[in-house]
């Protein structure tokens, strides 16, 4: 397993997500429309929910080249890293769409209880940068600050001052400000890297209902 693998695969939840959103006719997202703690520089092109008109347009959204765009992991690096999700478990192809599935439970035991020691991680200098862990807008209102300054991925469009720490991989910053619910579940594996144990149990049971695990 590398990183770019967890953050792939986060993203094929994300994209499966937005699938059913747009079969039930959700088509506004359940965040704020401040989701973002970030400066936008340039306008980024984010796929709209209209592109899962059908099946050829959904299969389109799973291509080595489409998932590259979005989430700044080449292509030739994408292709390896489904290939190996699919040798050890963590995904296989759906049997009616020609895409990949991640294999959603696997996915997060692997996260809960593996992640930390796999992709160890501490926090850095004070920088300035995106929020993540326990200063994301997927934690508002979960839990009281105690004054600690909060975490994030350093990058220049940010707009929260805190301590830096490494994100999974170099283009997570570009990832996340294309999808919230990536960020939220991408903020969710670093509170469970970083956490206390009280505080990494809160975002595992947050994962688990992000990705739809009883």
């Amino acid at each position: 397993m590398k990183s770019q693998d967890v953050v792939l695969l986060l993203k094929l939840v994300s994209l499966q997500e937005q699938e059913s959103h747009f079969q039930a006719n959700q088509r506004e997202k359940n965040w704020p429309h401040d989701w973002g703690d970030w400066n936008d520089w340039e306008e980024e092109n984010i796929p709209e929910l209209d592109d899962y008109r059908n099946q050829e347009q959904i299969e389109a959204r799973y291509t080595s080249r489409a998932l590259a765009q979005e989430t700044g992991i080449s292509k030739s690096q994408v292709h390896l890293s489904i290939k190996r999700c699919y040798e050890v478990g963590l995904a296989k192809q759906d049997r009616r769409m020609n895409v990949p599935r991640v294999n959603r439970k696997a996915l997060d035991e692997f996260i809960s209880y593996g992640l930390k020691y796999v992709f160890p991680v501490k926090p850095g200098t004070l920088t300035r940068g995106i929020a993540t862990a326990f200063a994301a807008p997927v934690f508002s209102k979960k839990l009281m600050s105690a004054g600690e300054l909060p975490l994030i991925w350093p990058d220049p469009r940010g707009k929260t001052k805190g301590l830096a720490i490494e994100p999974l991989y170099k283009s997570v910053t570009f990832t996340v400000r294309r999808d919230p619910e990536i960020y939220a579940l991408l903020a969710l594996v670093d509170a469970i890297r970083v956490g206390q144990p009280r505080e990494a149990n809160l975002a595992k049971k947050m994962l688990k209902e992000k990705l739809g695990i009883q």
